[in-house]
């Protein structure tokens, strides 16, 4: 939840990657750059990447810690301007009317002005952002813009031109303090270059062992450090083969955080292969890699980590 009270932009890179340490989201330094170049410039901040490498994180993250509302927009097939932006509650409206007509009103025109005010509208994420929330400028987060319909995406880009949108019944909202955004894909299909123009871009890679073992110590710091370095060095392992889907920071806590509830203090083939489904999504994957796969991986994990051999 926000608090009660915003706090300033950060006025530095290193601030960035401090105000992002503190909430538990360990980033390069790369991505800090271009976090804190889009908040100083008010831009919106296309992260592209694939799923489970914390794009999503990255607007949580500063909603928190810069004491700001989140407004989040969940992007799928078929997403229309009225699941985005905003709708007419029709049902209080026929309501409204029905009542004027048993009260005898007789002037149309007049109800017809009065069922179409901010009474009778239900604001979206896309609206509450470009009018605030509570009077606080919130970060919006468009999250997999990738799965919306690219006429969506036209009309994205026209409320990012200038935070506005036009009620054709109440006219123009918004146009004051722009809202801190983030739009995350996971390049399912490309996103039009005009919309990507608009934006300062960064691709969130998967972290390299030294990161993703700190974002472990971070996020589930109750895994010992001897399982916690098996556990990184067999992801890594794992993403170095030809999947369909290779697992992602998220799938690497999901998979610690499950081998602690089955008191597990050291990795060996049999637990790989009985918690695959943690990490690996698709049962072509599962069936590459379980058995003697799992355990080659295992047992050059060990050597290099200097833990002996498999079992």
């Amino acid at each position: 939840m926000a608090s009660s009270s915003a706090q300033p932009i950060p006025d530095s890179v290193d601030t960035v990657l401090d105000l992002l340490s503190a909430h538990d989201y360990v980033a390069d330094r790369a991505l800090s750059t271009c976090v804190f170049l889009a908040l100083r410039l008010g831009r919106p901040l296309f992260l592209e990447g694939e799923a489970g490498v914390g794009k999503t994180e990255i607007a949580k993250v500063l909603a928190r810690a810069l004491g700001r509302p989140l407004e989040r927009l969940q992007c799928y097939e078929g997403l229309d301007l009225a699941s985005a932006a905003y709708e007419w509650n029709y049902a209080r409206q026929m309501i409204e009317i029905r009542l004027a007509e048993a009260a005898g009103a007789a002037d149309r025109e007049r109800l017809g002005r009065d069922i179409f005010t901010d009474a009778f509208l239900i604001r979206r994420p896309l609206l509450r952002a470009v009018e605030g929330v509570d009077g606080q400028v919130p970060v919006l987060l468009v999250d997999e813009l990738d799965r919306a319909d690219e006429p969506f995406e036209a009309f994205l880009l026209e409320v990012l031109s200038d935070f506005t949108i036009t009620i054709p019944e109440l006219g123009v909202r918004g146009g004051g303090a722009a809202p801190i955004v983030v739009v995350t894909s996971n390049r399912t299909r490309e996103i039009h270059d005009a919309l990507k123009r608009r934006c300062l871009y960064h691709w969130v890679d998967y972290p390299d062992a030294a990161r993703e073992r700190a974002i472990l110590q971070a996020k589930a710091p109750g895994v010992g450090e001897r399982l916690a370095a098996q556990v990184v060095a067999f992801v890594q392992g794992l993403r170095d083969q030809d999947l369909f889907k290779l697992p992602g920071v998220a799938e690497t806590l999901d998979w610690a955080n499950a081998l602690m509830q089955l008191d597990v203090v050291e990795l060996d083939p049999a637990v790989i292969d009985d918690t695959l489904g943690v990490l690996l999504k698709y049962q072509d994957d599962i069936l590459r890699m379980r058995g003697s796969e799992a355990a080659r991986i295992l047992s050059q994990v060990k050597a290099e980590l200097g833990h002996g051999t498999a079992a």
